[in-house]
């Protein structure tokens, strides 16, 4: 199936990245601290802009300094704030704090609610995941858009990317999670995420559950491990090695992952649309593999540097 789907000529999918859009103020282990723009959705848009894919977000900033930083951020890589975006009576921080590993734990200054989208139709795919999914206005706010979305015939990923800080008890934010995994076509989540929400339960356990919740394709990221990958019609289950890399902080890193693999399932012609949809739904193991390694690829380039760096497709070997 993927020779037909990679030989067709479409208009590029227009994605649509809905979440928080906020400064990291990071401290490093030595104790300076830097502050960049950072949050989880917005990373995922600029590695997909990085990737040639255009994109919009719609998100929740201020006109404040902070504000003004990140909307140009976002005009120097190519997103662009959907109207409404920047509503905020302040734009939300991000406080990072990094061992002597890397490995960063946050806390967070922030408030999150959503302005109405125009012109869903126009959007192929809608990517959403972590703070803006979840937490109350707004996460209501996210879920009538992924809705209205699919019903225009978007294709929809979603990545929990779970804080556990904002997020409350886990189950509470598992039964939103999970509502958030019945109305996408790809999930991935970390291994760190299925421990907080899910303990007890084996990433095995977790990856068949929730891939019958609806998503075709369910992915866990492990780190320095890899990935698993799990298609939902066949059952297929795979691990996947993660590329070998000096590790300088592993800030970004899973939402470069995620970048990689949306980009990877939009070449593949596997999202993007109703028919997106359908090949994806009778998708094998081996059709999405390749995304999963360009996703791979694209998360093992980011922890080489530091920050949320967006690799390009120059860089992808």
């Amino acid at each position: 199936m993927s020779g037909p789907a990679a030989m067709e000529s479409v208009d590029p999918v227009r994605t649509l990245v809905v979440g928080e859009a906020l400064v990291d103020a990071v401290t490093t282990s030595a104790g300076a601290t830097l502050e960049h723009v950072g949050g989880s959705p917005a990373n995922v848009a600029f590695g997909l802009a990085a990737l040639d894919h255009p994109v919009d977000l719609a998100t929740w900033i201020a006109t404040d300094e902070r504000g003004r930083r990140i909307e140009e951020v976002c005009r120097q890589r190519g997103v662009a704030l959907t109207p409404g975006s920047q509503g905020a009576a302040f734009t939300s921080v991000a406080h990072a704090t990094l061992d002597a590993d890397g490995a960063a734990t946050y806390v967070f200054d922030l408030e999150w609610q959503l302005a109405s989208v125009p012109g869903l139709a126009a959007y192929g795919h809608v990517h959403t995941g972590s703070i803006g999914a979840v937490l109350p206005p707004g996460g209501e706010q996210v879920r009538e858009i992924l809705a209205e979305a699919r019903r225009f015939g978007a294709t929809v990923s979603y990545d929990p990317n779970a804080r556990p800080s904002l997020m409350g008890r886990p189950e509470q934010a598992r039964h939103t999670v999970e509502s958030n995994v019945a109305l996408s076509d790809v999930v991935k989540l970390s291994d760190e995420d299925v421990a907080w929400l899910c303990p007890g339960e084996s990433l095995d356990e977790v990856t068949r559950a929730w891939g019958e919740l609806g998503p075709a394709l369910v992915v866990v990221t492990r780190g320095g491990e890899g990935a698993v990958v799990r298609v939902t019609r066949t059952r297929e289950q795979q691990a996947l090695p993660a590329p070998v890399v000096q590790v300088v902080d592993t800030v970004g890193a899973g939402d470069s992952f995620m970048a990689g693999l949306v980009s990877g399932l939009i070449d593949a012609g596997l999202l993007g649309g109703p028919d997106a949809r359908a090949r994806l739904r009778q998708a094998t193991i081996d059709d999405v593999l390749p995304a999963v390694e360009r996703a791979l690829r694209t998360g093992a380039l980011t922890v080489e540097r530091a920050g949320a760096h967006a690799p390009t497709r120059i860089d992808l070997p």
